[in-house]
């Protein structure tokens, strides 16, 4: 019999969740803060405690709202459950990775994070595609499979979680700033600068951070990015094509339809890169961009007009 799989967060990708569990022949019990819309198979419940009985627990939250689910989680779980994230997200100016947030504030030690080009189509429909799990507990990756691999998705293992949740990270940020560039116009071979160059920058501060530089050349990295670019529906595409018609952060928001955390990473990476020495261009352009600093055209005129380097 499969365990019954708890699901922390309502949103978009907390259901898909729920519904590629129940998909797969598995119980499902998601909690939400608000009563959530019933789903086929799936328990809804808006009492933390009831996470207790679920030994596999996705954490699907924004960044921001971690470190509050966590401490309200935290009071009914222990070292027997296995949490793993599904954040796109760091928190704060010291780029702090989600996993680091879960451990501290929560008794849990055994912990990971789902990447890679998974959106929520591919876990509602069965489309195929693929993931990677990043954890240094084999148990953690191989609870994740029997819950949601199958023949429609390949789950990949790496014990770099720190990379692999950077690589994330960075590429909502990328996938943001790619958004905005198509809007603009920028054709492919730009974009293709526009997309190497930006990984550069990620693996830069990624291994600065402690990740491992391979980490970023893989599917949580680029593999996720090129699915990005490929037109996978992803909500930081339609919100950079929204900024690059001009319109405010908060509007461009709503027009994209859920939360993106691009917007809070931007400035902290471009804050840390500072402190560091790193050199961002890319992430230096966009989040003056955000701030209104630079207007679309002159995003673009900056990153072109930089003085080319040896590669």
């Amino acid at each position: 019999m499969k365990r019954t799989v708890g699901i922390v967060g309502g949103g978009g990708f907390g259901r898909a969740l729920g519904r590629a569990v129940v998909r797969g022949g598995g119980h499902a019990r998601l909690w939400s803060r608000r009563q959530a819309s019933p789903l086929d198979g799936v328990e809804c419940t808006t009492d933390m405690a009831a996470m207790a009985g679920c030994e596999l627990l996705f954490v699907a939250v924004p960044s921001m709202h971690v470190a509050q689910a966590a401490d309200a989680l935290g009071h009914h779980i222990d070292g027997r459950h296995l949490l793993v994230h599904v954040s796109r997200g760091v928190v704060g100016e010291g780029l702090t990775t989600v996993s680091r947030v879960l451990r501290e504030r929560t008794p849990a030690r055994r912990v990971g994070c789902l990447a890679g080009p998974i959106q929520a189509r591919t876990l509602e429909d069965g489309v195929p595609g693929g993931g990677i799990v990043g954890s240094g507990f084999p148990e953690v990756y191989e609870a994740v499979h029997e819950a949601l691999g199958g023949p429609s998705l390949r789950l990949y293992q790496t014990d770099d979680v720190k990379g692999t949740e950077l690589s994330s990270a960075f590429v909502g940020l990328l996938a943001l700033a790619i958004g905005f560039a198509r809007q603009l116009g920028v054709g492919p071979g730009a974009l293709a600068v526009l997309a190497t160059r930006g990984m550069v920058e990620a693996s830069r501060v990624g291994v600065s951070l402690g990740g491992d530089e391979r980490t970023f050349s893989g599917l949580a990295g680029y593999g996720d990015l090129i699915a990005a670019i490929a037109g996978d529906g992803r909500p930081e595409i339609a919100l950079g094509e929204a900024l690059g018609r001009g319109l405010s952060p908060g509007r461009a928001a709503e027009e994209a339809g859920a939360y993106i955390e691009g917007i809070s990473i931007a400035r902290n990476l471009q804050r840390y890169a500072a402190r560091r020495g790193i050199e961002v261009p890319i992430t230096d352009a966009l989040a003056d961009a955000l701030e209104g600093k630079v207007s679309p055209p002159g995003v673009i005129e900056r990153l072109m007009s930089r003085r080319v380097r040896h590669e």
